[in-house]
């Protein structure tokens, strides 16, 4: 069998590279090639089973010529592991056989490889020419190429901002609400210098919400790039300007003993006290509790042991109550007499009778009005008083005592300036007088010279 081969891409040089290739078995089941070049002729032959182009070992073996009458080589690794039959093949045919061999394959490489390359050219050239083609299935099966990867796979970035309120001060503890793109949220909390952060955002748009208990809500918005250290301008809190209206609901008690608070802290000239004053004109009812206690306040009140002090000292100096006699024990007698009459008129006209009559013992400012009337009403409030339900009635409870406070202090006076019952009721009615007087200072003067005179806050009765 014969076969001939022209290299198609170097048909133009005129079949320079013609290769004519002879097979054919001989005698000894050998298979043998015929070689044929332009100017070159050799013959080899390779062993049963190899295929053609395995030569290890370029051992040349006569083939037998006897059938052919020609001259071949085994190049078989089965001439490798016999006896070399001829020892005397020159040196330059074997490096000639080598070098047509090596021309050969590097031949037959350059053939396949070539027409590989003139089968993709036209192919590249129609998909240049055809924008429009289909591609084809494994075009779109192709794996992305490594920049579309990158764009596919985004990069989570940081979102962080600091929130505080209108004079620059962090507001600990808001919370602050991340809403993406599909809707699905996220919150934390402020820390204690008022910075907020989310880790891990996905990139795209965003709208943040920043809320705090007194603060009325603010929101922002912005756009999350791929990797981006987003920094949300500063977020500033207003207060809230809505108002609740709290109602507190007080007891008629509470409300009287916080008004006692208030009247305890009036004084004129700030030492002098000014206990039994309201300047509250609807002031709550005083309990019997609290009636003694506001006449108890004021008899143990220091400047009211000073102002008997003096006032026994002015009787001594001008031998008042002679049956006291002079010395210390006079001023003695003299300092226990005047502060008996004070406790037991502040005691019976301010606790008891109030008490039993349930009237109330303090002076109502009226503040209000043209000063006649306001004179009148000062002038009034000698003898009337406003009772505990707060209608105005009789002051029982002052004019009686006065009479009762007269006719004790007979028991601690000395027997030559005891007053008689006539003059017992005389100084009843000299009291109203006085009280009469001390009103019209209270509403016209007094106010003026006591520091806490203002109305108290106080919730509203029920």
């Amino acid at each position: 069998m014969t076969t001939d081969f022209c290299m198609e891409p170097f048909a133009k040089l005129s079949c320079l590279a013609f290769i004519e290739l002879k097979f054919f078995v001989n005698a000894a089941h050998q298979t043998c090639i015929t070689f044929a070049w332009p100017g070159v002729w050799w013959v080899m032959a390779t062993g049963t089973g190899n295929g053609l182009g395995i030569f290890p070992d370029a051992i040349l073996v006569p083939c037998d010529t006897e059938r052919y009458k020609e001259k071949v080589w085994d190049f078989t690794l089965m001439g490798a592991r016999q006896p070399l039959l001829d020892h005397s093949i020159p040196a330059l045919r074997r490096f000639t056989g080598k070098l047509a061999l090596a021309i050969f394959a590097a031949t037959f490489l350059l053939t396949a490889f070539a027409g590989a390359a003139f089968a993709q050219e036209p192919a590249s050239q129609q998909a240049a020419s055809d924008p429009d083609a289909v591609a084809t299935p494994a075009a779109l099966a192709a794996p992305d190429t490594p920049a579309r990867s990158n764009q596919v796979r985004a990069v989570p970035g940081t979102i962080s901002g600091s929130v505080i309120d209108v004079t620059g001060a962090p507001v600990v503890g808001a919370k602050v609400t991340i809403t993406r793109v599909d809707q699905s949220t996220d919150e934390t909390y402020s820390d204690e210098n008022g910075r907020f952060t989310f880790t891990n955002v996905k990139a795209g748009e965003f709208q943040l919400t920043i809320s705090s208990p007194g603060f009325t809500s603010q929101g922002t918005s912005g756009l999350l790039h791929d990797g981006e250290n987003y920094s949300v301008p500063q977020v500033a809190l207003m207060l809230a300007t809505e108002m609740t209206e709290v109602r507190v609901n007080m007891s008629q008690i509470e409300i009287a003993e916080a008004e006692i608070k208030e009247q305890e802290k009036q004084r004129v000239l700030g030492f002098v006290p000014n206990f039994y004053v309201s300047y509250v004109s609807d002031a709550a009812p005083l309990t019997a509790k609290q009636k003694f206690e506001l006449a108890w306040k004021t008899t143990l009140d220091p400047v009211s042991f000073a102002l008997t002090g003096a006032i026994a000292g002015i009787e001594q100096s001008q031998h008042a109550f002679e049956g006291y006699g002079q010395g210390a024990q006079g001023y003695g007698k003299r300092f226990g007499a005047a502060y008996a009459d004070g406790a037991s008129a502040t005691f019976i006209g301010g606790a008891i009778l109030p008490t039993v009559f349930k009237q109330d013992p303090r002076y109502f400012y009226k503040g209000t009005g043209s000063k006649k009337s306001r004179a009148l009403y000062a002038l009034a409030n000698a003898v009337i008083c406003k009772g505990d339900n707060g209608k105005w009635q009789p002051a029982y409870s002052s004019i009686l005592g006065s009479i009762a406070a007269g006719g004790i202090s007979n028991l601690y006076y000395a027997k030559v300036d005891r007053n008689g019952a006539e003059l017992t009721f005389e100084n009843a009615l000299v009291g109203i007088g006085a009280n009469a007087m001390t009103n019209l200072l209270q509403e016209f003067v007094v106010k003026k010279l006591t520091p806490h005179a203002q109305n108290p806050p106080v919730a509203a009765a029920p």
